[in-house]
C-alpha cells in the first residue's frame, strides 16, 4: 500500500474506546430445528413433467370455473379485434354501397325528368314539340299570354294572396268606408 493511506504509528498505539451507549452486535446462535436452503430452485408448478410442451394455465377467472395461458388470452384478444375491425369494414362498405345506390337513383331520376341534361358537357336544353300539336311558332301560345285566362283558372287552382280586410269583412259585414 502507499505511505499515504498508513495509519500514524503515535495514533495506531491509542486504543479505540467504546461508547457505554452503543452495544455491539452480538453473534447469533441458531435454533436446532434450523435447515440450511437449497442452492437450486425446486421445478416449476405449471410446468407438467409428463409434457413439458403443454402451457399451464395459471390465469383464472374470477369465479374459479375457467382457468387459461396468457397467450390464449392474448390470442383469443387478437382474433376479437380482427373480427372487430372486419365488422367494422364490412359496415362500411354496405353503408358506402347504401349511398352509391342512393346516388344512382338520384341520378336516374335527374336523366328521367332532363334526358341528356347530365350526360353533355353544354347545358342548353331544347325544348320538344310534342307531335300531335301545332308545329308552327306563331301560334305557341303561353299560359300568361292567352285570352282566356278565366277560363284556364276555372279548372285549376289559383294562387290569391290573403287580404284579411276583406276576410274580416266577409264575416262581420262591410263598414263602407271608402
Amino acid at each position: 500500500m502507499h505511505e499515504s493511506y498508513r495509519p500514524h504509528l503515535l495514533l495506531a498505539q491509542v486504543p479505540l474506546t467504546v461508547s457505554p451507549f452503543i452495544n455491539l452486535p452480538t453473534s447469533v446462535t441458531l435454533p436446532y430445528t434450523y435447515k440450511s436452503v437449497t442452492t437450486t430452485l425446486p421445478p416449476s408448478v405449471t410446468v407438467d413433467p409428463s409434457n413439458p410442451d403443454l402451457k399451464a394455465r395459471y390465469v383464472f377467472s374470477s369465479s374459479g370455473e375457467h382457468a387459461a395461458h396468457p397467450d390464449e388470452i392474448l390470442a383469443a384478444c387478437q382474433s376479437l379485434e380482427q373480427h372487430l375491425k372486419k365488422t367494422k369494414s364490412d359496415a362500411e362498405n354496405a353503408i358506402k354501397s347504401w349511398e352509391e345506390s342512393i346516388q344512382q337513383r338520384d341520378l336516374a331520376e335527374k336523366r328521367r325528368v332532363a334526358p341528356g341534361w347530365l350526360d353533355r358537357e353544354e347545358k342548353l336544353l331544347q325544348p320538344s314539340h310534342a307531335a300531335g300539336g301545332s308545329s308552327s311558332k306563331g301560334n305557341i301560345e303561353t299560359l300568361l299570354d292567352s285570352s282566356s285566362a278565366d277560363q284556364g283558372s276555372s279548372s285549376m287552382p289559383s294562387m290569391v294572396p290573403r287580404d284579411e280586410g276583406e276576410e274580416l269583412d266577409r264575416a262581420f259585414g262591410g263598414l263602407g268606408v271608402k
